[in-house]
C-alpha cells in the first residue's frame, strides 16, 4: 500500500506567493498534499511540514518557530533565496528542520520535504549560487521584477526604511539601494512615495498582517 502524501502548510502573508508555491508542488500531489493555503497565521490543520516562504517576511533570528508550529509536531522548512551560511545556521539552531533555496525545482523541493519528514535536516550545499532564478511566484513578476527586487519593494510598501530593509533581509545597505534603483527603473518611478503607490496598486501590501500573540499581549 503506497504511503500517504506528506501534509504541508504553506505560510506567507501574500496569497499570490502561497498560490505560486502550491502550484509548483501540485504535480507531485501523490507525494505531498498542500492542506493549508491560508496566508495568515496560525496554521490550524494537522500537518507534517510547515513550509515558511520568506518573501516580505521576517527572516533569520526573527522567525518565531514556536508561533508557526503552535504546539504541534510539524517540522518547519524555510524557503528562501537568502542563503548566507550564518543565516541558515541560526535558523537550524533555532529549530528549523530544513532551509531550502528558491532556486530549487518543484521536484527538488518535494525530495527535500520528504527527507525532512523522514527525520533529516536539509540545508543548501555550500557551493549553491544565490542568484539563480527563484521558483514560485511573487508580486511584480509580470513587471519584470526579480524576486529580490520585488521583496525590497514589498518592504518599502510596508513602510520600512532602507536600514530596516537591510536588517530584515540580511542585505548590505548598498545592496538594498541597488535593488531599489533597478526596481524603480523597471516600474517607472523615481521617488519612494511613487513606489509605495505603485506597490499598493500592484499587490505589494500583505493580504494578512502577521500578528504574534505573545507580542500583541505585551
Amino acid at each position: 500500500m503506497p504511503a500517504a502524501p506528506i501534509r504541508i502548510a504553506i505560510v506567507n502573508d501574500y496569497e499570490l506567493v502561497v498560490a505560486g508555491v502550491a502550484a509548483m508542488l501540485a504535480p507531485f500531489h501523490d507525494r505531498v498534499a498542500v492542506v493549508e493555503l491560508d496566508s495568515g497565521l496560525p496554521v490550524i490543520s494537522d500537518v507534517d511540514v510547515i513550509l515558511y516562504d520568506t518573501f516580505g517576511q521576517v527572516q533569520g533570528d526573527g522567525i518565531e518557530l514556536e508561533d508557526l508550529v503552535r504546539g504541534s509536531d510539524a517540522r518547519v522548512v524555510i524557503f528562501s533565496w537568502n542563503l548566507q551560511p550564518d543565516l541558515v545556521e541560526r535558523a537550524i539552531r533555532k529549530g528549523a528542520s530544513g532551509y531550502l533555496s528558491k532556486a530549487l525545482s518543484g521536484e527538488e523541493v518535494v525530495e527535500a520535504v520528504e527527507a525532512v519528514h523522514g527525520g533529516a535536516v536539509v540545508t543548501p550545499p555550500d557551493t549553491e549560487p544565490v542568484d539563480r532564478g527563484a521558483s514560485g511566484d511573487w508580486p511584480g513578476r509580470e513587471a519584470g521584477l526579480t524576486a529580490r527586487e520585488a521583496e525590497v519593494l514589498a518592504l518599502i510598501t510596508q513602510g520600512l526604511s532602507n536600514q530596516e530593509i537591510a536588517q530584515r533581509s540580511y542585505l548590505s545597505i548598498n545592496s538594498v539601494k541597488t535593488y531599489i534603483r533597478t526596481a524603480y527603473r523597471k516600474i517607472g518611478v523615481e521617488r519612494r512615495a511613487q513606489a509605495v503607490v505603485w506597490g499598493m496598486k500592484h499587490g505589494f501590501e500583505p493580504d494578512r498582517l502577521r500578528v504574534v500573540e505573545s507580542a500583541a499581549s505585551e
